[in-house]
């Protein structure tokens, strides 16, 4: 593979264990929730210059794109909003705004490559 990926709402790290063994290399992360951001520092990030970067909205809302060039982005991005186990209300939470911060940063950044979580009612009725 020998690309640059960026690892959005990152959790843990399942994007990373995926890419890395593949000759991914990780170049940012974005992660929100302090402990999964301490336990994908001490899993993934050891050796290596990368910092775990807080809120994506700091980094894209009302500036410009604070994310640096790479050739594929991952996001495991809350999923909640468009599931169909939950109110399915997309867009119209809160937390299904945060697919906006994905979509500029791929109009900005334009990545060859996009892996986002899987979620059956992304793309759907309500939600397109």
């Amino acid at each position: 593979m020998a690309s640059t990926f960026i690892d959005l709402f990152a959790g843990i790290g399942g994007f990373h264990a995926a890419l890395e063994p593949i000759g991914g290399e990780c170049i940012f992360v974005s992660e929100i929730d302090q402990f999964a951001a301490g336990i994908y520092k001490k899993n993934w990030l050891k050796e290596s210059s990368v910092q775990v970067s807080g809120d994506i909205r700091l980094l894209t809302e009302n500036v410009k794109i604070n994310v640096p060039s790479h050739d594929v982005l991952t996001a495991g991005f809350p999923c909640q909003p468009f599931s169909k186990s939950g109110n399915q209300l997309g867009v119209n939470e809160a937390r299904g705004t945060l697919f906006y911060n994905i979509l500029q940063i791929v109009e900005e950044r334009k990545p060859k490559i996009i892996l986002l979580e899987n979620v059956r009612n992304l793309v759907g009725p309500k939600h397109i």
